[in-house]
């Protein structure tokens, strides 16, 4: 029997997951967790051979809780499920330890057999993003590139900037000094051409709500 951990700071999405899985008899939930710190606790006592994560997660990044579950355990496998566009995360969230990604819109035809995929050794990404990968092809979109030139870190203040979450509560949210996060706001201003904080929170506020629609 294959032990599964849903992380996920939905819990109709961890149900509905949940419920698919259960229908399979080699299959089975052996854990839930809303955010980090509760995922990682759930490692500890459930040992999960395969971990469902989203990217976005209360108190944390799944980017972030995917590389602390490598650094800890490499033999658990992971398959990220999130609403975030495949373009721009697929590629992070492999090179972060993950061996799959799924579009929640695609999770209740797919995941199963994603889940089978990655048990069985292989990577799962949609037939675009494998083609888009082997073929080396460049989005043709000019902001798109642009926001892909984001650290991931870099990337993770980007959104909560988007989401209107002030510098302080973004330092103490991702563990770092406002000094740090300042930095970071710099650099993503740099990389994006923008000139102005207003521009920064402008083009970050845009990107969260493209990424919503």
């Amino acid at each position: 029997m294959t032990r599964i951990l849903i992380v996920d700071d939905h819990p109709l999405v961890r149900s509905g997951f949940a419920q698919l899985i259960g229908d399979c008899p080699d299959l089975e939930v052996c854990g839930e967790a809303g955010d980090m710190a509760e995922a990682l606790a759930q490692i500890e006592t459930t040992r999960p051979d395969l971990a469902i994560i989203d990217l976005s997660l209360a108190g944390g990044s799944g980017l972030d809780l995917i590389e602390r579950i490598k650094s800890r355990d490499k033999d658990i496998l992971m398959l990220v499920a999130s609403m975030h566009d495949e373009t721009l995360y697929a590629e992070r969230v492999l090179a972060a330890g993950a061996r799959g990604y799924i579009n929640k819109q695609e999770a209740q035809d797919s995941i199963i057999r994603a889940i089978r995929q990655v048990l069985s050794g292989r990577v799962y990404l949609s037939q675009q993003m494998t083609d888009r990968l082997l073929s080396g092809m460049v989005d043709a979109n000019g902001e798109k590139r642009d926001i892909d030139s984001l650290s991931n870190r870099e990337l993770q203040v980007f959104e909560l900037i988007g989401q209107g979450v002030p510098t302080g509560r973004m330092a103490e949210q991702l563990n770092l000094s406002i000094k740090t996060i300042e930095t970071h706001q710099a650099h993503i201003k740099k990389k994006l051409g923008l000139s102005s904080a207003h521009q920064l929170t402008q083009r970050a506020i845009r990107w969260v709500m493209e990424q919503g629609s």
